[in-house]
């Protein structure tokens, strides 16, 4: 077979599609109505006023909790030691009334809120989008069927576009993608910190409320209590929050509504006059009498904004308006009652600052607080928890992190995570940053760190959504960009003065975890290059004839591979070792693409690879990161999906067959019955068979073959189905043995000496202590071979 050849064939299925691409049209048609349905859905909820209220209620508990018991641990970590003038209590709550409506108001409910993916937000959320738009994925696994999902979502631009130039710079160099991934995987690290931190600074607020009514108390059993209320926390994770939270939201909303009303009462009983740091005069004051000292309480003052990003990550499903209301409606004027009681209080009771939420609360009404704080706390601390366990599978779907056990803990709600490893993790590292500490301060000074940090993260990636997927004017993306780092950056500043009085926590925990994700996965996308340059031919697996040159045993060999086209090379690898091979052969590639979920009808793609007696065929499984692969099921869906493929390829027999030649296992509005009613009864010009593969098609000239195409009717087409049918049934109850490449990643001798402790000993150790693929895929231990080979890099 010779090249010109190929693109000629190539340029006639381009040309003339012929019925095969009529039909794989109207079977498409349903998928657009789908589409359509999709992302209307949004659209449909905010029809209901009453769903859009109730939606937004139930948003205070999962996305505004961390956000709402700041009030719990400011004005201590911005007035570490001692308020020396009345005058900077208004200065601080002037900067935190204009940090709460620059930030969370204006930037991220209003700007970054909507640069959801479907519903879904995150760090990794705006990666998946950018990477709809643009080729920077470092795992190019990606062919373009896969654009045609229906969650698949992306916007077009003009080629000499300000976006087209920014997209082709993106792409030009590896290394621009692997800075873009870098700086994705340092948000993601802060995030996990953030899970750390929050339930130490939370929990030990609330319990310091203990202290105040029995002043001679040592710290220590503060300590001890919020020790006990962490394990108890953490240790309840498994159970998962499907049964208690409904009582989330009412719990936050009573403390919202709790600190607001005390914040009226405070500033009607102490001052009033603090109401005049609404005038942005006073931070200018605030910074020219304090100096230095006034530019490092900054990081105490960023402390108010602190779950902004947990606000962002924890979207969930929830609709944007939904959120904007409850933070426009309830969270934003509460927040602001509560700090300007907090600051009333102050003015005249300026030796109190360690411990001002607690001493504002009258006290009537302290231990019903108390109780409600507690409560707060934990709620925000299970959002910060749940947040990290997402943003790991996430990262785990991305081939940025070891394989981990994620048991999901309700069976309504995918987004319901619980993954064991992790939350041990959580709980030693929470409970060490609680107990070594002791002090709010120090902890407050680490969580700054972390949040900043993210928040800088945010702001570089909106910068490139807005580009690429809003196209907007560059004036605009040049104001968001300009004001969010002004505001950003001087927060940073501020938190860099504090490093050695605990902001290093989080910098040391991010390195760790940034160490793992990035070494994992550079160890994942070397062996992904390994398999694609070292994968077999078609023109070697067709020159071995119809038995491969081997003994054909009953039974179906599934061969899991990273490919998703081409013969992998444990597959030569095996055949060449062993003398007898499967009946039937399926190549399984399980990939994850760069959405948040693939609709169930479109999982799975099937292929034939090689002509019909060759019994050989390719199963692409494709998942979003939101996506779950229920274990017990997946054998039979895949098993459902070629027997699917087997019977409409017999009554598409004959057809032109083009590149995109596949079948999607997807209920139709032409459903199998009424093409079976057709008898099968396709005619083609072209009486060529062409053998299709995802890369490459290969034609066979077959006068046997052709002649059956020519004559083909519906009976014929029915047995020759039937046939297959028959022999793949009776093939699979002679037994499945799942062969999966055990592939060994070693340095070679002449790498650097840092390469090759990354890749000797962090990524092997990784992959020891890692789940195998065997226990995801749910193999049976007797049905199990693992095929070995080893690669230098």
């Amino acid at each position: 077979m010779d090249i010109a050849s190929r693109v000629e064939i190539d340029e006639d299925s381009e040309n003339n599609k012929g019925s095969m691409w009529d039909l794989d049209q109207k079977l498409d048609q349903p998928m657009d109505e789908e589409a359509g349905r999709l992302r209307n859905m949004y659209r449909e909820k905010k029809s209901s006023s009453l769903l859009l209220l109730r939606l937004a209620f139930q948003s205070l508990g999962v996305v505004y909790g961390d956000l709402g018991t700041s009030p719990l641990y400011v004005f201590y970590n911005t007035f570490p030691g001692k308020i020396e003038d009345p005058e900077d209590v208004v200065g601080a709550l002037s900067l935190i009334i204009y940090s709460l409506t620059l930030i969370p108001l204006l930037k991220y409910v209003f700007v970054v809120c909507k640069a959801n993916d479907s519903g879904q937000g995150g760090t990794f959320a705006l990666y998946s989008l950018l990477c709809r738009h643009a080729k920077i994925k470092t795992i190019p696994n990606q062919h373009r069927t896969d654009e045609e999902l229906t969650t698949y979502s992306r916007s077009t631009f003009h080629e000499k576009s300000f976006a087209a130039k920014t997209k082709r710079w993106l792409e030009r160099h590896v290394s621009r993608k692997n800075a873009l991934l870098i700086l994705v995987l340092v948000g993601t690290c802060m995030v996990i910190g953030d899970g750390i931190l929050t339930p130490a600074i939370s929990v030990l607020s609330a319990a310091g409320g203990i202290k105040v009514e029995h002043p001679h108390m040592s710290n220590d059993v503060v300590v001890v209590v919020a020790v006990v209320i962490l394990v108890g926390l953490f240790s309840m994770q498994h159970y998962g929050t499907d049964r208690v939270s409904w009582l989330f939201a009412p719990i936050v909303l009573l403390w919202f509504l709790v600190i607001g009303g005390i914040g009226i009462f405070n500033i009607w009983k102490y001052d009033s006059s603090v109401l005049k740091a609404f005038s942005p005069v006073y931070i200018y004051r605030y910074f020219k009498r304090g100096g230095k000292d006034g530019w490092t309480s900054l990081g105490g003052i960023m402390l108010s904004i602190t779950g902004t990003e947990a606000l962002f990550a924890d979207l969930a499903n929830f609709p944007v308006s939904a959120v904007q209301i409850a933070f426009t409606v309830v969270v934003f004027p509460c927040l602001l009652l509560a700090y300007s009681g907090q600051a009333a209080y102050l003015m005249n009771n300026r030796d109190h600052v360690v411990d001002v939420f607690y001493r504002s609360i009258p006290d009537s009404i302290y231990w019903p607080v108390f109780v409600i704080a507690t409560a707060a706390a934990i709620v925000a601390s299970q959002a910060t928890i749940t947040a990290t366990f997402s943003i790991i599978k996430q990262a785990l779907a991305l081939g940025c992190f070891p394989r981990v056990k994620v048991v999901h803990t309700s069976k309504k709600f995918l987004g319901q995570i619980y993954v064991p490893d992790i939350n041990w993790i959580l709980m030693v590292l929470c409970i060490a940053v609680t107990a070594g500490f002791k002090n709010q301060n120090q902890i407050g000074n680490a969580y700054g760190t972390a949040v900043v940090i993210v928040m800088l993260v945010t702001t570089l990636l909106m910068t490139l959504i807005m580009i690429l997927v809003w196209r907007c004017h560059w004036i605009l993306v040049l104001l968001f960009t300009g004001l969010s780092l002004v505001v950003e950056c001087t927060y940073f500043s501020a938190v860099l003065f504090k490093v050695d009085q605990g902001g290093w926590v989080p910098l040391v925990i991010a390195a760790a975890f940034l160490l793992i994700m990035y070494v994992w996965h550079y160890g994942t996308v070397k062996r992904y290059e390994f398999e694609m340059h070292s994968k077999v031919s078609m023109a070697w697996i067709l020159g071995l004839g119809p038995s491969l040159g081997l003994v054909r045993v009953p039974g179906i060999g599934l061969v899991y591979t990273e490919l998703a086209s081409g013969v992998p090379h444990i597959f030569s690898h095996f055949i060449t070792n062993l003398p007898a091979i499967h009946s039937v052969v399926v190549f399984v590639c399980v990939k994850y693409l760069p959405v948040y979920t693939v609709p169930e009808e479109e999982r799975f793609l099937v292929k034939r690879i090689g002509p019909k007696n060759f019994h050989m065929f390719r199963c692409v499984a494709r998942y979003g990161y939101k996506d779950h692969k229920k274990d017990d099921d997946f054998e039979k869906k895949l098993f459902d999906s070629l027997f699917l493929f087997v019977r409409l390829e017999s009554m598409m027999e004959g057809c032109s067959d083009s590149d995109e030649y596949s079948l999607y296992g997807q209920q139709t509005e032409q459903s199998i019955e009424s093409l079976l009613n057709n008898n099968g009864n396709t005619t083609s010009s072209n009486i060529d068979a062409t053998i299709s593969s995802v890369d490459s098609i290969v034609p066979v000239r077959s006068p046997m073959h052709a002649n059956f195409t020519v004559r083909s009717s519906g009976q014929v087409s029915s047995q020759t189905e039937t046939g297959e049918l028959e022999f793949l049934n009776s093939c699979r109850d002679a037994g499945v043995v799942h062969i999966l490449g055990n592939t060994v990643v070693r340095a070679r001798r002449d790498a650097r000496f840092y390469k090759k402790i990354a890749i000797d000993y962090v990524y092997a150790f990784l992959r020891k202590i890692c789940r195998e693929n065997s226990v995801i895929f749910n193999v049976p231990h007797e049905s199990l071979l693992n095929v070995g080979q080893i690669f230098y890099v």
